[in-house]
């Protein structure tokens, strides 16, 4: 992401005193690849004032923020116990079945990044997943290649 535009957002958000987090989750959604990258943390930390280990550590502390490049869809499967209970499992195995990837990976065609996440405050329709900013509950494994092929 162009240096230019990632102090454009800083400054829309308060220059140095900007929030951190708010400030690498807009940089995050505006990347082509849904990442902070080396480039963006040095302009960054640079731009507000901080050090890159600030950047670093605020950046690999919250799951919705990623370090390395994402598909175009990215895929968050809840774990926390209520969805466990209701057969989180079954859906993320055949969820790793269907997009041929693991946890964590993307697809080759770069559509598709499957993550786990603690939480997504859904607790009342397990088991949950969120892809991009639409919440899925009450997920049947049955259900995943008409979902999955919403965003292809």
């Amino acid at each position: 992401m162009d240096s230019k535009r990632i102090e454009k957002i800083i400054d829309e958000m308060g220059g140095k005193d900007s929030p951190l987090l708010q400030v690498l989750l807009a940089v995050q959604d505006e990347s082509p690849n849904h990442y902070i990258s080396e480039e963006s943390v040095g302009t960054i930390a640079k731009h507000m004032g901080i050090t890159r280990g600030r950047v670093y550590s605020t950046s690999s502390f919250y799951s919705e923020i990623s370090l390395k490049p994402r598909g175009r869809n990215i895929i968050r499967i809840c774990t926390n116990a209520p969805c466990e209970n209701a057969g989180k499992l079954q859906v993320q195995n055949a969820l790793k079945d269907l997009l041929n990837i693991d946890i964590g990976e993307t697809t080759e065609d770069q559509l598709f990044t499957l993550e786990s996440v603690n939480c997504l405050g859904s607790c009342y329709m397990t088991p949950a997943l969120k892809i991009n900013e639409t919440i899925f509950g009450n997920v049947k494994k049955e259900e995943l290649p008409q979902i999955i092929g919403r965003f292809k």
